[in-house]
């Protein structure tokens, strides 16, 4: 699924015209480059969000004959419902045969993801997510330790918040918005779960419920909500160093 439904208030006034999702970077919009790469890791069919300018982004979908796979849309009509309730609404359009991706439609990168996916569908120990993540900033990160996700950084500073017991090594890392879930996860994702997905993550890690790791570090990684960030990575395309390999 690609979540892009969000507002792009930041980019203001280029998204008073445009979603979001249809901004470019490197002559495509960045939906494409998601889309692509998704489909290039081993996708067969995409989930996309919309809130902002949806027929827009269907008519692109269709220009682009769906990406060479199948895609349905998960329209959220009165507002926006964060990453959380995004997925929730969506609920019905899951087929639940496998593991599947979270991709932020905003966040471009050469994150392995098939390593990534891999990873996932190998490890012994019942998580219901792998996260994406790499080097924290002082100001932004998740908290894991060998049982998994157990804190977080609070926005504006702070001291770190843990939601359990720590367990062995602590370890500090930045999420980038890309992620693998169970399909349980749907079910955890009551009319009471929280609306963003990390504080629906963080509320099953106190529960006891594994949301892991897998490091990326090193990648390239850029999210375009803002103007700077949006500039950032248009020179970086320019210059011809960004990757669009899904492996």
């Amino acid at each position: 699924m690609i979540l892009a439904a969000g507002l792009g208030t930041r980019l203001r006034p280029l998204t008073d015209r445009i979603p979001k999702a249809l901004v470019e970077v490197g002559g495509a919009p960045v939906l494409e480059h998601v889309a692509r790469r998704l489909v290039e890791a081993g996708v067969d069919r995409l989930i996309i969000n919309t809130h902002p300018h949806a027929d827009r982004i269907r008519r692109f979908v269709d220009e682009r004959r769906g990406f060479g796979v199948e895609v349905v849309f998960s329209h959220e009509p009165d507002r926006p419902l964060d990453t959380a309730g995004g997925v929730r609404h969506a609920v019905s359009l899951f087929r639940r045969d496998a593991p599947f991706f979270l991709h932020n439609c905003d966040v471009l990168s050469t994150v392995n993801l098939r390593a990534l996916y891999q990873a996932h569908v190998a490890a012994p120990d019942g998580r219901i997510a792998t996260l994406a993540v790499l080097d924290p900033s002082p100001e932004r990160y998740l908290i894991f330790d060998d049982a998994g996700l157990c804190g977080y950084a609070p926005r504006g500073g702070g001291d770190a918040v843990y939601v359990r017991e720590l367990r062995g090594t602590e370890l500090r890392r930045d999420f980038t918005g890309i992620h693998v879930v169970e399909p349980a996860l749907l079910d955890t994702l009551t009319p009471d779960a929280p609306p963003s997905i990390i504080s629906h993550y963080l509320r099953l890690a106190r529960s006891g419920i594994r949301v892991a790791h897998h490091d990326q570090i090193g990648v390239y990684w850029t999210d375009i909500g803002t103007h700077e960030e949006l500039a950032r990575a248009r020179q970086y395309h320019r210059q011809g160093r960004a990757s669009t390999a899904g492996a």
